[in-house]
C-alpha cells in the first residue's frame, strides 16, 4: 500500500513506532541494537523527521512482531521519478538549510536546464522508454524549486573543470546549461568555484558528493558511484567527508574567477553553435 511521504504520515508512522517498541518493552537502544540500526535514527523515525528504508522496515516488523506493518505503511516519495540510490536523499534535499556539492563531470541536477537534463536522461542505461524519460525528467526540474527561496537553503557547487568542457548534447545546449549557472552565481543565489585541471589528481576525484544540513537534524553526507549511491550519517564520517570538500575547495578558483571562466566558456560555445547553424 502507497502511503504519501508528508510530515503527517512521517509523524504517524513514528507514533506508531514508539507505541509498538513501548508495549514490546524496548527502550530506542535495545530496538536499535535488535533491529541493527542506530538509536538516533529511530529517535528521528518515531519523531517524524525520517523514515527507515525498507531493509530497516523489515527489520522493525521482525523485531516487533508486526506482521508487515512498517513495510506495507513506509511513506513513498508520491510517485516522484528518481533513481532508487537517490531518494532518500532527495527526501534529505527537500529539507536542508545547507547544501555543498562536488561534481566530477556533469552538473548537479538541481542546477540543470531542460535540455541539458534531457540529454543526461536520454543516454542513461539501462534505455528507458520516453514515458519513464520524461517522469525523471519532470523529478529533476521539479528538485530545482529549492531555487526560488533566496535565503534557503544556502548551495554551494564545486565543479570540476571537467564539468564546463563535456559537451552534453550540443554547444547550444551547454551555453544555455553554463549561462544558467553564471546567472544563478552572479545574482548570488549560489556560490560556485570551478576546479581547474592543473590541480590533477585531488581526493574528491571518484565521484560525486553532497554534504547537507540541517535546522532538527545532524549533518549528513550523500557519495554517488556507477549506478550507486549511499547516505552516510556516522558523525566522524560526514565530518571526514567535510573536511575532504574543505581541502579541496581550497585549491579551487575563487567564486568570481569560476563565474569569469563559465562565462568565457560559454561565449566559446555560443560561437561554436553559431558556426555550426551558418555552415
Amino acid at each position: 500500500m502507497a502511503i504519501e511521504d508528508n510530515p503527517r504520515s512521517r509523524e504517524q508512522y513514528g507514533a506508531e513506532l514508539k507505541r509498538r517498541r513501548e508495549a514490546a518493552g524496548l527502550t530506542q537502544e535495545q530496538l536499535s541494537q535488535r533491529a541493527v540500526m542506530s538509536r538516533t535514527h529511530i529517535a528521528h523515525i518515531e519523531a517524524g523527521r525520517r523514515r527507515p528504508d525498507p531493509d530497516d522496515a523489515r527489520r522493525l516488523d521482525q523485531v516487533l512482531g508486526a506482521t508487515g506493518f512498517f513495510e506495507n505503511f513506509l511513506p513513498t516519495l508520491d510517485g516522484k521519478e528518481v533513481a532508487e540510490h537517490f531518494k532518500q536523499a532527495l527526501e534529505f534535499e527537500s529539507r536542508a538549510t545547507v547544501i555543498k556539492e562536488y561534481a566530477p563531470s556533469l552538473v548537479p541536477g538541481i542546477l540543470q536546464t531542460r535540455p541539458y537534463a534531457y540529454e543526461v536522461l536520454s543516454c542513461s542505461f539501462p534505455r528507458k522508454c520516453d514515458e519513464e524519460r520524461d517522469k525523471l525528467l519532470a523529478t529533476r526540474l521539479e528538485r530545482a524549486c529549492i531555487l526560488d527561496d533566496f535565503h534557503s537553503p544556502e548551495i554551494w557547487v564545486l565543479l570540476d573543470e571537467a564539468v564546463l568542457r563535456r559537451v552534453v548534447g550540443s554547444p547550444a545546449v551547454m551555453y544555455e546549461q553554463l549561462r544558467h549557472i553564471a546567472e544563478l552565481g552572479e545574482s548570488r543565489r549560489i556560490r560556485v568555484h570551478v576546479l581547474p585541471y592543473s590541480v590533477g589528481a585531488h581526493p574528491l576525484q571518484e565521484g560525486f558528493l553532497s554534504l547537507m544540513w540541517f535546522e532538527d537534524l545532524p549533518p549528513i553526507a550523500y557519495a554517488e558511484g556507477v549506478n550507486s549511491g549511499r547516505i552516510l550519517e556516522l558523525p566522524s564520517v560526514v565530518r571526514e567527508c567535510q573536511d575532504l570538500y574543505d581541502h579541496v575547495l581550497g585549491d579551487a578558483l575563487s567564486h568570481r574567477k569560476s563565474l569569469d571562466l563559465l562565462k568565457s566558456v560559454a561565449e566559446d560555445y555560443e560561437h561554436e553553435a553559431q558556426r555550426a547553424h551558418h555552415s
